[in-house]
């Protein structure tokens, strides 16, 4: 089986957004949501994701909500909780749509200044009731300014607690930035991985949960093309080796749109941390004029990479997600 493990609901129904935009200007008010119908459901992803799933001979996505949507930066806690579990019921009626094709991952609903406790009922509920593998984490609920501690703080604990009672992982995931120094998908999200992985290296953070487990997105951001910095930092900082310091823990995926780039992954990061990824429907849609085939068909790179073993290769695209997602049945 080829498991995708990063994929968004880019392709919701349009009642959705509509919904979100009554919401976020009238924030007090109960606005009621929409009617969606199954067939709309079925609609949405038949034209997108199942009909690349099929043309590019991958099995199974690990799919959450449109990550630039979560916008934790708007409305206010209360707002972020009722949008949160709109958006996760709607991925749930999708996985339960097309059992074979999709496993669910949540929206937590996290907002600038408010405890991380906030998320865990709606982290159970999804897990627990709905049956989700994850959740995707916000680093920067704030949108592009930083206000919360960093991911090693207490302050995220509470959180952590339940993820591993739950023993589920968290993508490292940002939102939509309201920087304008930031444009969201070419700079933020890959910002974001950066940071993080830079927060997990300096901190303690796993010796206090040895069993938690984060996937860091779009290849990690920065992380692998630096390598050889971050080593050196850890060790000019009297750090562990990275092997022992964050790689029984952190794990990157193959959201990276061009061969040269899998290559460097796959040489840098060890097999057994990488998993594969394509977020499709998602932040590059085009064709790439120099392959003419859609940047984000990223099994065809993997496929691609010479000094791969069909072990390495199985790790991938099935083995490390079921390690890493290990609720997924």
């Amino acid at each position: 089986m080829i498991i995708d493990c990063h994929g968004h609901y880019t392709t919701a129904p349009r009642a959705l957004e509509i919904f979100r935009e009554r919401q976020l200007a009238s924030p007090d008010d109960p606005i009621p949501f929409p009617s969606i119908d199954d067939e709309e459901i079925r609609r949405s992803v038949e034209g997108a994701q199942l009909k690349f799933q099929k043309e590019r001979g991958t099995d199974r996505t690990i799919f959450s909500p449109r990550a630039s949507s979560m916008a934790h930066h708007l409305g206010n806690a209360a707002t972020s909780i009722r949008w949160a579990q709109i958006c996760n019921d709607l991925i749930h009626r999708v996985c339960q749509t097309y059992p074979d094709n999709f496993v669910g991952v949540c929206q937590l609903p996290q907002s600038p200044g408010t405890s991380p406790a906030n998320c865990v009922g709606e982290l159970e509920r999804c897990v627990s009731e709905l049956g989700f593998v994850g959740c995707n984490l916000n680093p920067d609920p704030s949108g592009g300014y930083w206000t919360d501690p960093p991911l090693t703080d207490r302050w995220w604990y509470p959180l952590y607690e339940k993820m591993a009672e739950l023993k589920v992982p968290a993508m490292i995931h940002v939102s939509s930035s309201r920087n304008p120094n930031f444009h969201a998908t070419g700079a933020h999200y890959l910002n974001a991985d950066t940071t993080a992985f830079m927060q997990l290296l300096t901190s303690e953070l796993f010796r206090d949960f040895p069993t938690l487990k984060f996937v860091l997105p779009h290849g990690g951001g920065a992380v692998p093309y630096h390598w050889g910095r971050y080593r050196g930092l850890a060790q000019d900082m009297k750090r562990p080796p990275l092997a022992e310091l964050v790689l029984n823990n952190v794990y990157f995926d193959t959201c990276v749109y061009h061969l040269a780039g899998i290559e460097l992954l796959t040489k840098v990061i060890p097999v057994d941390n990488i998993l594969f990824a394509s977020e499709m429907v998602g932040a590059v849609r085009g064709i790439d004029p120099e392959t003419g085939h859609y940047f984000d068909d990223t099994k065809r790179y993997i496929d691609a990479v010479t000094w791969l073993s069909a072990e390495d290769r199985r790790k991938i695209f099935e083995g490390n997600a079921r390690k890493v997602y290990s609720r997924i049945q």
